[in-house]
């Protein structure tokens, strides 16, 4: 059996089975290419017989990247917080979800529990039933090359990185106490006074996931549409920047709200400290570290806020797989 590439003159590689009845390829055709067959055989008998074919594979109108948020080599020295869900963003819509879905998968060292909810058409996260264990190694893979996305699209390649989960960092914000408790591992290692968002624009309520940090960084609530012009716009500089949700949300210094910090909530909806506490803040938590809020007179996160994830019941969540 001779399986050829007729544009490369290369040879696929494949095998048999047992009974010598099927053959296989074992490495991926490529797409929009001509290959040749030449298949030899005999009866028990002793007969021969020989074939000649061709086949042509699809031609994808558009190819799909897997894509992994966050990039896998940027948390590769640091590792992740108990709270990161791992993420796939396709650099197309997905129509067939199910059939995509069943070519990903998460293998967790030690095991848990866990499932994928499809945000939208393009992003699908997969979080564990709790939080993961600290030290957590996770295997994760797409192999999607070949798989039919729907709409002319296809998956451009296969992928499998790792992620590596580190201590437990979990920040407790409650806007009753105007205090947030740091927990290390489960114990209480730093309790700090904070000012959430005022009235008009309130902190959301439940589990963030840190998904950015920065020393510096410019606040711009433009980037979430409310513009100059707007008596709510603003525009400032802040340091130590660690961002909890895409709206505009994180938790940084602010040396003109440390007056109201442990007593009242004044900010746009970010998480204020003072100086100390912030530089100590950002060097201790980072990427996949959570901070739970409580008792802000927020709405709930919502699910497709960046990372809402953990804003949904077990039961709910698993109702967002395509293989319910």
């Amino acid at each position: 059996m001779a399986v050829q590439n007729t544009a490369k003159h290369t040879t696929v590689k494949g095998e048999f089975s047992a009974d010598k009845t099927i053959w296989t390829s074992s490495e991926p055709l490529g797409y929009g290419s001509t290959y040749t067959i030449d298949a030899h055989g005999a009866d028990r008998s002793g007969k021969t017989v020989e074939q000649q074919g061709q086949v042509t594979t699809v031609s994808p109108s558009k190819q799909a990247n897997p894509n992994m948020i966050p990039a896998p080599a940027s948390v590769a020295q640091t590792g992740v917080g108990v709270g990161q869900p791992v993420v796939f963003q396709f650099s197309y819509p997905v129509k067939n979800k199910a059939d995509v879905e069943k070519q990903l998968s998460v293998v967790s060292n030690p095991p848990q529990e866990g499932s994928w909810y499809w945000i939208d058409d393009k992003n699908v996260h997969y979080r564990p039933k709790e939080y993961w264990q600290p030290g957590t190694t996770l295997t994760v893979s797409a192999k999607i090359y070949g798989v039919d996305f729907g709409n002319g699209v296809y998956g451009a390649e296969d992928r499998t990185e790792t992620y590596h989960v580190h201590d437990s960092w979990i920040a407790k914000a409650d806007g009753n106490t105007e205090q947030m408790q740091i927990f290390h591992n489960g114990q209480v290692v730093k309790t700090m006074p904070i000012s959430m968002g005022k009235d008009a624009t309130p902190t959301h309520l439940g589990a963030h996931v840190i998904s950015f940090k920065a020393e510096s960084y410019t606040m711009d609530s433009c980037t979430y549409g409310v513009c100059q012009g707007d008596p709510k716009w603003y525009r400032s500089e802040e340091k130590w920047t660690e961002r909890i949700s895409n709206d505009g949300e994180f938790v940084h210094e602010n040396p003109n709200s440390v007056g109201a910090q442990g007593s009242s909530n004044v900010s746009h909806g970010c998480i204020n400290l003072n100086a100390e506490n912030a530089e100590w803040f950002f060097h201790n938590l980072g990427l996949g570290d959570v901070v739970e809020v409580t008792n802000s007179g927020g709405q709930q996160l919502p699910v497709w806020d960046l990372y809402g994830d953990w804003a949904l019941s077990w039961e709910q969540w698993r109702q967002g797989s395509a293989l319910k």
